[in-house]
This record gives C-alpha cells, structure tokens and sequence, in this order.
C-alpha cells in the first residue's frame, strides 16, 4: 500500500496480474501454477486466486444447420464429457458432465439442440448398442473408425488365421471405397469362407457343440448388423457428412494432452478448465 501525503489518498502500487491473461497462458499453453508464479514474481497461490476469478464467458451460437458429432471421454472412472460438435464449423455446440455413457443422455442433448433452433441434418456417432436407432427421423452415420476398432477387438491387429486376415483386409478398405464394392468385398468373403464359419466343435464333457470361430462369426456379424449405418455419408453425397468422428476424437485427445500438465485439480477446476476449452 502507498501513501499521497499531498492529498492523503492510499492506493495498490505495482504491476497488477491480469486474471485474463494468466487464464490464458494456462489453459491454451502449457503453464503450470509454478512456471507461472516464476515469471509474474509471485506466489502459487495468487496465480492459482487469478485463476479462480477469472470468469469463463460462453460465447453465444446462432442456430443453423448443422451435422452433429457426438463423443463421450472419460477423465477418469466416473467423471466424463459427452460432446456435441458441428462438423460444418468446427463449434462445440453443447455438453454434458457425465458419471455414464447412456443413449437417453444422447437424444436429449439432440433435443436440446432442436428445442435451440438448430436443424440438425446429420448426426455421427460410435456404435454404441440401441444409439444407433435412436433417430429414425434423423440420417445417422456409425463412425468407421470405431467399426474398425470393433473388428480389431474380435480378430486382434496380427490375426493367424487365413479368414481373419482376409477379413481384416476388406475392412481395411471402408474408408477408401464406395458403399456398392464394400458390401461387394464382404459378401465375396462371407461365400468363401462360410462352411469354415460354421465349423462347430463339441464339448466332451457335456455333449454340446458350439461355434470353433466364435470371435470371427461376431467380428462378421458385426460389420452385417452395422452395414446399414456405415455407408450414410454415400448415400446422402449432398450434405457432406464425415465417415468418422475423427474431429471430435482429436479435441478429446488435445484436451486431455493440456490436462496432464495441470496434475491434482479439484473437480470443481477441473470443469472451470474444460468449459474454457470447449467453450460449451
């Protein structure tokens, strides 16, 4: 504190941190509490009062058209983010903290963005189980990506075995072909290789058979039952829809990558962090 003895007047003298710019050196570099206490000349803890009085501003969205990715990641067993992003723009559009992935948390955030104004011409998503047939109304694109993910579950990435190799090729080719030479590629497979997958062995023990390539006959099924949602982006060439939810997916990871420098947040800062980032 500093004095005027001409007129009596008290004030703060010095340079003054600004909550702002601190804010942002912390959350869009890669500042901790420490390196930014360094450089301002003072302790932690006024860098981490800063940071608690700076106040996140939501900026305002327009309602439009848009094609909407939709994601959930976890930081954590019980503490997720369920994501709504436009793919036209690039904008976050809505979030949800979340303790679980639930379908019915996904068609209120589509409700959400329709009660907002928002035509919604598309949606992207994993292949959930039931998410899929949620929005009957709406065009519904499965992520290829996760499909791949799918199939690489069943048959891991070095499958032994001839059929899974060769299976394993054909979905390697889903993201480079049209939906007519895809489903061409996986029903010249499914002929060739049907009686071995139908080869079934028997259970000494009990007398019951059961399937010898279970993993390879759910690793088909699943490519079969998801055929119907993976092929959207074709078959609607005039709205532009993405074959993956690949924007989305790098944001987590980008979020998750800033998080890491900022080790103990309470859950409290934790959301103060990732509402500055999301801006949602």
């Amino acid at each position: 504190m500093y004095k005027c003895y001409a007129c009596g007047r008290q004030f703060v003298g010095g340079y003054r941190i600004s909550p702002k710019i601190i804010w942002n050196e912390y959350s869009k570099g890669k500042q901790t509490y420490e390196q930014l206490a360094e450089k301002y000349h003072c302790s932690k803890r006024t860098i981490q009062r800063k940071i608690d009085q700076y106040k996140i501003i939501i900026p305002e969205k327009l309602p439009r058209k848009v094609i909407v990715l939709m994601d959930t990641t976890y930081f954590g067993r019980t503490f997720g983010v369920m994501l709504f992003k436009d793919h036209y723009t690039k904008e976050n559009l809505l979030k949800y903290y979340v303790k679980t992935e639930t379908n019915s948390l996904y068609k209120k955030g589509i409700k959400e963005l329709q009660s907002r104004g928002y035509i919604i011409e598309a949606i992207v998503c994993d292949g959930r189980k039931g998410l899929l047939q949620s929005f009957p109304e709406i065009p519904i694109q499965m992520c290829q990506f996760h499909q791949a993910a799918i199939i690489r579950r069943y048959i891991t990435k070095n499958p032994k075995l001839p059929a899974a190799i060769e299976l394993k090729e054909v979905v390697s080719l889903m993201k480079y072909t049209d939906k007519e030479s895809f489903v061409g590629a996986l029903e010249l497979w499914y002929n060739k290789w049907k009686s071995f997958l139908d080869e079934r062995t028997i259970n000494e023990e009990t007398g019951k058979s059961f399937y010898t390539h279970k993993r390879l006959r759910s690793a088909y099924r699943s490519l079969k039952t998801n055929l119907k949602w993976l092929f959207t982006w074709y078959d609607h060439p005039d709205i532009e829809i993405p074959n993956t939810t690949n924007a989305i997916d790098g944001h987590f990871a980008d979020l998750k990558n800033k998080l890491r420098n900022h080790n103990g947040f309470s859950i409290t800062r934790k959301k103060k962090f990732i509402d500055g980032f999301l801006e949602a």
